[in-house]
């Protein structure tokens, strides 16, 4: 439904959007995750004709969005900011406001209206002040005020940043209802990847003025693209090595220390290994071996940090490697800096990326 072309946007020398390539699918939730200052807004903004791309271009059911006819667009599209803004009336008439635009009779008005406070679970508040309610409840008030007009494509920019977490997981909840009773297509950026990750259909990471990575929550949290894809999802034990083989086997030199790997390399390339902390078990040095196949390496604990109701384990294996275990585990294992222990995991749960 939208399909980005090599968009580009700079202000004066600063270049945000370097070439951006992408598609939305037709009903689809559809997330931009990245770092702060990555550009996301400034798309979206794009989008929303907002502003105007430096390069390249936005094309939505095939036509150009900066090339002419950009009310048509406009109206198949509704914005919520990231802060709510709301005017200061009534809830009613800040619902209305598109309605009125568009010279719709004020029966439909009304009955579209309350339509829209059902959906967003504010029935009874048309008569209230707006700007007498909650950050939460604003923001569904803006999220009314763009579903009222019942836009074919919904764009919401960082529409949770400043809610409590009650509110966060009320608006979260809307969002899947719009994109599922509706069928409205949603593009969401949000500075929360587990956002992304629990709403999204896909994900787009937006690094360095490009998609870094495009794919579905698993792929893109389990499967980074690069090592700095990998970072920003969270994967903390990233190591650097050189592909070597080990007995007709695929294993990564990381400093003198081999790590078994299931993923097809050649010989003499270059690696960070990608290994996720769940997928690691520790154990006392003297404990059982670990079964056949497995990666089994000696080190010592560097360091036990509390973590709520966990702990987060590094160990020195030569490289650091860290699991977030319970504080139970962490006694029942009798765990101190300074403890011998072996770190296993399965060379399956190892993702491998190359490195330039």
């Amino acid at each position: 439904m939208i399909e980005l072309e090599g968009v580009r946007k700079q202000f004066d020398e600063k270049i945000v959007l370097d070439g951006v390539v992408g598609r939305i699918e037709r009903g689809e939730i559809f997330a931009v995750i990245g770092p702060s200052g990555s550009g996301k807004s400034t798309l979206l903004r794009l989008i929303d004709l907002l502003d105007t791309p430096t390069g390249g271009a936005i094309r939505v059911n095939g036509a150009d969005i900066h090339a002419g006819k950009s009310l048509a667009i406009q109206r198949m599209m509704g914005m919520v900011f990231q802060k709510p803004a709301v005017f200061n009336t009534t809830v009613a008439e800040n619902i209305a406001v598109g309605l009125r635009f568009r010279g719709a009779r004020e029966a439909a008005i009304r009955e579209k209206v309350e339509e829209a406070l059902e959906m967003v679970d504010l029935s009874g508040y048309g008569d209230r002040r707006a700007r007498t309610l909650s950050g939460g409840e604003m923001q569904r008030v803006a999220l009314a005020r763009a579903m009222v007009i019942e836009p074919e494509i919904l764009l919401m920019d960082e529409p949770t940043a400043n809610l409590d977490p009650v509110s966060v997981a009320t608006i979260e909840d809307l969002v899947v209802r719009i994109n599922r009773d509706l069928g409205t297509t949603v593009l969401i950026s949000t500075h929360d990847m587990y956002q992304g990750q629990r709403l999204a259909h896909r994900l787009g990471v937006l690094m360095n003025g490009v998609f870094a990575q495009v794919g579905t929550p698993r792929e893109v949290f389990t499967l980074p693209a690069s090592r700095e894809v990998a970072r920003f999802v969270g994967i903390e034990n990233i190591v650097d090595g050189v592909v070597v083989g080990e007995n007709g086997a695929t294993a990564v030199d990381a400093g003198g220390v081999r790590v078994r790997v299931a993923a097809p390399l050649a010989p003499g390339e270059r690696v960070s290994l990608c290994i996720r902390s769940e997928d690691l078990r520790i154990a006392p040095a003297d404990a059982a071996k670990a079964p056949p196949g497995k990666n089994a390496l000696p080190g010592t604990v560097a360091s036990i940090v509390p973590r709520g109701p966990f702990s987060r384990v590094t160990v020195d294996c030569g490289f650091a490697l860290s699991s977030v275990i319970s504080w139970k585990r962490v006694d029942d294992l009798d765990l101190r800096e300074g403890s011998s222990v072996t770190v296993s995991f399965a060379p399956e749960s190892v993702h491998a990326v190359r490195r330039e």
